[in-house]
């Protein structure tokens, strides 16, 4: 596979004046699919996924998700999750033409929601990185508890940021290169290094979670009728199997691929078995463009 060297772009978030920065790859004017993170990670997630996309045909473009990586930050503290939301339909309508869209946690929910609530329609599908609507609450906390814990401090070095991944994720093996890992830590000129997102979104998050419609929303879903992916890490500490087998039988056009030797960090953790199951389903609905 031959290198696809990123373009930086630049657009314009829904209702305010925060400015989302992105990575497109790949020649304008082909399908276009848009790549949205977890929470605490930046568009660097998918940076492997995003080319090789590309060398298939795709535009493939990785978003910085407001208050992550080079994106801007929330003036007010405010990460709710309708404004991510929106910011997806934004971003997809300034794309043209109904991008795919694949979301990992955050990213997936907010996708969701776009589609159910806030602006039916955004996309022509949806795939889902190891995140559905149940998710397993305890999951979810431990997840926001190792975000939480080196926000305000930061790490001494690079190599100690490494040390808290490898503690939280035990089964991956520790990487010698750390350029990569770079990407999601800002040096401050304390000379100290923290999570590339704004610290503000945890605790944004966490309140949100309990003000949102859930009526609404599970209305919203049921009238779905996109074509639905969702990939789950069968070592998943988010969500079930009867959690993902419960989803897809709700909506009409869904399907579901469970990822053995991998945890909520699919592509992360198996990206080879992962890269497959999202070409597979994207040569399905789009049968003209082949690998």
């Amino acid at each position: 596979m031959s290198i696809v060297e990123p373009q930086r772009i630049v657009f314009a978030a829904a209702g305010d004046s925060v400015n989302l920065v992105a990575d497109a790859y790949g020649t304008l004017g082909r399908p276009g699919i848009l790549l949205a993170h977890g929470g605490g990670q930046t568009r660097h997630a998918w940076g492997k996924t995003a080319a090789a996309l590309a060398e298939r045909g795709w535009r493939a473009v990785a978003l910085d998700l407001r208050g992550h990586g080079e994106s801007g930050w929330s003036a007010d503290g405010d990460y709710q999750m309708e404004l991510f939301a929106a910011d997806l339909a934004s971003v997809a309508r300034q794309m043209g033409g109904r991008p795919a869209l694949i979301g990992a946690s955050l990213g997936g929910l907010a996708g969701l929601l776009a589609e159910a609530e806030v602006a039916p329609g955004s996309f022509s599908s949806i795939t889902l990185v190891d995140i559905v609507p149940d998710m397993n609450l305890e999951g979810a906390a431990k997840i926001m508890a190792f975000m939480s814990a080196n926000a305000g401090q930061g790490f001494e070095s690079l190599e100690a940021a490494s040390d808290a991944i490898s503690a939280y994720l035990p089964h991956r093996p520790r990487p010698s290169d750390l350029s990569g890992l770079a990407k999601n830590l800002r040096l401050g000129e304390d000379g100290r290094y923290r999570w590339h997102w704004d610290p503000n979104f945890v605790a944004s998050a966490n309140r949100q979670r309990s003000s949102r419609d859930r009526v609404a929303f599970e209305a919203g879903l049921a009238d779905l009728r996109l074509p639905i992916h969702l990939i789950r890490g069968r070592q998943s500490e988010l969500v079930s199997r009867e959690a993902a087998e419960s989803f897809v039988a709700r909506l009409p056009n869904a399907e579901f691929t469970d990822v053995a030797g991998a945890s909520h960090m699919v592509a992360g953790d198996r990206n080879d078995a992962f890269l497959e199951a999202v070409v597979s389903f994207f040569d399905r609905l789009e049968p003209s463009i082949k690998s």
